[in-house]
């Protein structure tokens, strides 16, 4: 099951693309909360996506909130999604923010976390104020209608809670190891 709506964040210890370790209470230091994105390298969603990601994320962090990429994929499996193509992947982009690996998947599993992109925003008290998609149109920015993350952001920078807490997940599922 996802962390539920007021739950304290699970905190982390990943390896990010750059091959620093990065703690949870690197990111949440002083920040107004912290946006936690499971993502990967191969999913169709989460390239449509991927822009308006990079975007909010410079934007957000400007207000106090970083983001954070995480990919829980079986490179195995799927080796597009691997640490060396997490590498560069972040490079052609250019990520503003951390993109940490998951190899154990125990991130992933704390959280819930079933697709790619999936949204957990934490407040500054680490509590989860928000958890779905990143806006109601993955295909077509120009037919956005509901920012969801970006409207989730404001009210927490604000101090306030999220007006929709919950939408619904739209992505590829997450890629398990076989047990």
């Amino acid at each position: 099951m996802a962390l539920t709506i007021g739950a304290l964040m699970a905190p982390f210890s990943l390896r990010n693309v750059d091959g620093k370790t990065i703690l949870s209470e690197m990111l949440t230091h002083q920040a107004k909360g912290l946006a936690v994105i499971f993502s990967c390298n191969h999913c169709p969603y989460v390239h449509a996506w991927e822009d308006r990601m990079i975007q909010l994320g410079m934007a957000a962090a400007g207000q106090g909130i970083p983001f954070v990429l995480i990919n829980a994929n079986d490179a195995r499996r799927y080796p597009e999604d691997s640490f060396d193509a997490m590498v560069a992947r972040a490079a052609t982009k250019r990520y503003p923010f951390v993109y940490l690996h998951d190899e154990d998947q125990k991130v992933a599993r704390a959280y819930g976390a079933t697709r790619t992109p999936e949204v957990f925003l934490f407040n500054k008290d680490l509590r989860l104020c928000y958890h779905g998609s990143i806006d109601d149109n993955h295909e077509r920015p120009d037919a956005v209608r509901s920012h969801h993350l970006k409207e989730a952001i404001g009210a927490v920078v604000a101090g306030l809670a999220p007006a929709v807490t919950q939408t619904p997940l739209v992505g590829c599922s997450i890629k398990w190891k076989p047990s």
